[in-house]
């Protein structure tokens, strides 16, 4: 396995930019947390938040489901095809395709996805810190 950076500073930037307004970029703490548990889990968790009622946690969704697919699209660079997020989240039998799917994955192909896909991460949280410490300066500078 060799490294290349896929533009995953860029993209990741891009997306910190696009969601930091609906107030859920912490988020990618806890994206590059859930990295450790499995491809299956993190492309997963966009499911759990959008089925919530509350507006801030179908942000969250959706900024998880985007991440999710800027990665896949990332990945077909490398050769390795990732399902892309058009599943439904009452649909028991598609959810566990997906999940079939990335298990199915060869053990090469899974090390090659957690490893950019922790690269990835670690830049979504060095972005999110960028635009954190940037928001609370100008709030202490109107102080």
């Amino acid at each position: 396995m060799s490294w290349y950076p896929y533009n995953l500073d860029r993209e990741a930037q891009r997306l910190v930019l696009k969601y930091r307004n609906d107030d859920v970029i912490k988020e990618s703490h806890r994206m590059r947390t859930t990295v450790a548990y499995g491809l299956e889990r993190f492309w997963g968790e966009h499911l759990r938040l959008l089925t919530k009622s509350d507006a801030k946690e179908q942000a969250k969704g959706r900024y998880w489901c985007e991440t999710w697919q800027k990665f896949a699209t990332i990945m077909t660079r490398t050769g390795i095809t990732l399902p892309k997020n058009n599943v439904s989240n009452h649909d028991t039998e598609q959810i566990q395709a997906v999940a079939q799917e990335l298990w199915n994955l060869s053990l090469e192909d899974q090390r090659i996805c957690l490893a950019v896909l922790t690269q990835f991460c670690d830049s979504l949280v060095w972005w999110t810190q960028r635009y954190k410490r940037r928001e609370q300066e100008n709030v202490n500078d109107d102080a």
